[in-house]
C-alpha cells in the first residue's frame, strides 16, 4: 500500500516502519517462549505431532465423544474399519456386564444401543428405585452404587484394554479415564448444527421432528451431565479436545478422510509398521 503513495515522504516513512515490524517479527523464536499458553499438564501428552506422543510399542486409540445425531457412530465405526482396529461403543458395557455378574437390566446401559433405543431407555432413568432396591445394589457392588460401579468397572477395563490392542472407542469418559492413567490417545469431539442433526434423527428413526428435537436434546443434556459428573469437564467445551469439527461440512465419508488427513493418521500408521 505504501508503494501507491503520491507522497515521497510518507512513502519512505511508511515502508521504513514496515521493514523495522519485519525485522522485529524475524527475531521472534520459532519454538514456544515464556509468553507462550501452554497447559503444561497435558503438553506431554498432547505433542504437536502424532509420531511423538505415541512411543514405540504403545496403541493406538481415539476416543470420540459426539452430540446426538452428528452421524458419530458410523464415522466412529468406518474410522476404525479404516485404521483396521477394533471398534467399541455398547460392546464394552457388556464387557462390564460379564465382569460384575450383573443382569442387563440389573445394570441398565444408559448411553448404549441405537439413537431409536434412547426413549425407552431414558424413561427407565427416570423411574424411582425403591430404597430396598438401592440397598440391594450397594451390598452387590461393594458399597458403591450401581452406576459408580459400572463406571469404575468400565474404566478399569478402557485402561487394561489400551494396553493390549489399538482401538476406537465411543463416549464413556473415555478421553479423561485414559488422560488421568497418563495413557497417551487422541480424543475427538463430533458435532453439527441442530436443525440437520434433527433431520438424521427423524430419517434414521423414522420419527417426527418433535420427537427427534426432543430425543437429541434430552439425550445431550443426559451426555453433558454425565460427563460432568464423572469429569468435572465441560462435554462438547473445544479445549478439551485435540480435535473438534462439525460432520455437516464433510458427511460421513468426509468426516473420515478429515479426521485422516488432519491428525496425519496414514503417516502415523506407517511408522507404527516400520516400528513393529
Amino acid at each position: 500500500m505504501a508503494r501507491t503513495l503520491p507522497d515521497g515522504d510518507d512513502h519512505f516513512r511508511l515502508l521504513t516502519e514496515y521493514n523495522a515490524v519485519l525485522h522485529e517479527l524475524s527475531q521472534l523464536p520459532s519454538g514456544l517462549a515464556s509468553t507462550d499458553i501452554l497447559d503444561e499438564k497435558n503438553a506431554r501428552l498432547n505433542e504437536l505431532h502424532l509420531e511423538n506422543r505415541f512411543q514405540p510399542g504403545q496403541k493406538l486409540i481415539i476416543c470420540i465423544s459426539r452430540s446426538c445425531g452428528a452421524g458419530a457412530s458410523d464415522i466412529g465405526f468406518m474410522l476404525a474399519d479404516r485404521l483396521k482396529v477394533d471398534y467399541y461403543d455398547a460392546e464394552i458395557f457388556a464387557a462390564v456386564i460379564r465382569r460384575l455378574e450383573a443382569e442387563q437390566d440389573g445394570v441398565a446401559d444408559l448411553f448404549g444401543g441405537s439413537a431409536k433405543q434412547a426413549g425407552s431407555i431414558f424413561e427407565r432413568v427416570r423411574q424411582r428405585t425403591t430404597l430396598r432396591e438401592k440397598l440391594r445394589q450397594i451390598s452387590r457392588y461393594h458399597g458403591l452404587p450401581a452406576r459408580d460401579a459400572v463406571f469404575f468397572s468400565q474404566s478399569g477395563l478402557i485402561c487394561d484394554m489400551a494396553k493390549r490392542q489399538d482401538f476406537v472407542v465411543m463416549g464413556r469418559c473415555a478421553d479423561v479415564v485414559l488422560a488421568n492413567a497418563r495413557v497417551p490417545h487422541i480424543s475427538i469431539f463430533i458435532t453439527a448444527p441442530e436443525d440437520l442433526r434433527i433431520r438424521r434423527v427423524m430419517a434414521v428413526n423414522h420419527i417426527d421432528e418433535k420427537k427427534a428435537r426432543a430425543m437429541i436434546r434430552r439425550v445431550d443434556r443426559v451426555h453433558a451431565a454425565y460427563y460432568r459428573f464423572y469429569t468435572g469437564r465441560k462435554w462438547g467445551a473445544a479445549e478439551n479436545y485435540d480435535l473438534c469439527f462439525n460432520s455437516a461440512n464433510y458427511g460421513i465419508q468426509g468426516s473420515i478422510d478429515f479426521i485422516m488427513n488432519t491428525l496425519r493418521l496414514d503417516r502415523f500408521r506407517e511408522a507404527k509398521r516400520s516400528a513393529e
